[in-house]
């Protein structure tokens, strides 16, 4: 005597006109879930999510879904790179004047890797603040684009967001980055005309490395020294300080840490007219990206005891661009379409396999049949083909025609 095999899940008609998502939730419950998993661990989603909502999952079930969303909004995001590389429209046009900076964080991944996230931040530069007693720049609207990938393929992926945000269309951009290479391509990408500006911040550490070569580790005259060749730098331009470091290095010419800074700086001597950078409106600093590593990665990948596998950082980071562009209602619904879609690309293939598993005996027919959805085909043979311990049958030690409770005491007639 055989045994049936147990049916699959099948597909009701009514939940794609439902337009339900895969799974068991709502699809307001898959929203709130991703959404919760989004900004908080997975632990905590899951008692929010139970709290606020009433219904009980498991920790396991949050990272899935969430995943599931990243994973379908990068490839949209990809794919958006694509029909930009072929058609090549016309962006909307932006704010007049545009800020893009881009860094790097490191998150932490499994067995002890550390891997570097990049991150690129573009804003809105409006008119100038009292701020401190000083005047400054200020930068709105942020939206940011993350991804742990090389530089290359970074600044390839980020198309699409400087794309939306019309950074090509403005009338005035500005790069202030550190001196890192890399951030310099991905600004000759992009923009090769922007105004390149050195990070203020960024420079004046290498200002005070020179201080301490010459007056000892935070020391009153090495810090004297360094705030009096600052506000030279941020007052009157670099000419004076080049000139002061050019001087140092022939006095010093065995202290090669004041060599080395200077011919830095000397370098990047167009990046320091900090004075015509803020009569022209720029913010000097890149600080909208130094807090975006902390608002966007180190924030939710970067928790105590947090190890990420290396295939989920980039979909959780994809969710936390979303969050944090403050773009959830504008792109949830294009995320809600692409599971759909996953879904019933999912169910053909696995329909495709089966009718390709007919005559069960026989080889499965490789005309017409696309080379995964024959792999996929093979391995669902060989699965059927081991052989399954039936279950047990719960009647079948079912004490039929006795009392199934005996009393201690017999009853008396």
């Amino acid at each position: 005597m055989g045994f049936v095999h147990g049916a699959d899940r099948g597909f009701f008609p009514l939940d794609e006109e439902l337009q339900l998502l895969p799974g068991s939730l709502t699809p307001h419950g898959h929203e709130c879930l991703v959404r919760l998993s989004g900004w908080v661990p997975f632990e905590k989603a899951v008692v929010l999510f139970r709290d606020c909502m009433g219904i009980e999952v498991s920790k396991g079930m949050s990272q899935r879904y969430t995943e599931a969303a990243g994973q379908v909004y990068a490839q949209r995001q990809e794919e958006e790179v694509e029909h930009l590389e072929q058609a090549a429209p016309v962006a909307e046009p932006g704010a007049d004047k545009i800020q893009i900076s881009a860094d790097g964080a490191m998150v932490p991944l499994l067995h002890g890797v550390w891997a570097e996230v990049r991150t690129v931040v573009i804003g809105e530069v409006h008119a100038r603040v009292e701020k401190s007693g000083e005047s400054v720049a200020q930068t709105r609207n942020l939206s940011y684009f993350s991804r742990k990938v090389s530089a290359e393929v970074f600044q390839r992926l980020a198309l699409a967001e400087m794309h939306r945000r019309g950074v090509d269309q403005a009338k005035a951009v500005a790069a202030i980055m550190d001196g890192a290479e890399w951030e310099q391509g991905f600004t000759d990408y992009h923009c090769p005309t922007a105004t390149r500006i050195l990070d203020f911040p960024h420079a004046a550490e290498h200002v005070n490395s020179i201080g301490e070569a010459l007056y000892g580790e935070h020391t009153p005259e090495s810090q004297a020294w360094r705030e009096g060749q600052l506000h030279r730098l941020k007052q009157d331009g670099p000419e004076e300080l080049l000139q002061e470091l050019r001087r140092l290095v022939q006095e010093k010419p065995g202290v090669t840490v004041i060599a080395s800074h200077c011919a830095y700086l000397e370098k990047r001597k167009g990046q320091l007219q900090y004075p015509q950078f803020q009569a022209q409106g720029w913010p000097i600093g890149s600080g909208i990206v130094e807090s975006g590593n902390k608002l966007v990665v180190e924030a939710r990948l970067k928790g105590s005891g947090m190890h990420w596998a290396e295939q989920h950082v980039n979909p959780m980071l994809a969710i936390r661009n979303v969050i944090c562009s403050d773009r959830w209602k504008e792109d949830w619904p294009h995320i809600e379409r692409g599971l759909r879609q996953r879904t019933r690309l999912r169910q053909r293939t696995l329909h495709q396999a089966r009718s390709a598993l007919a005559p069960e005996n026989g080889p499965p027919p490789a005309a017409g049949i696309d080379a995964r959805v024959l792999a996929f085909a093979l391995a669902l043979r060989e699965q059927r083909q081991v052989p399954q311990k039936p279950k047990v049958n719960p009647w079948r030690r079912f004490k039929h025609g006795k009392a199934l409770y005996q009393p201690t005491t017999p009853a008396k007639i």
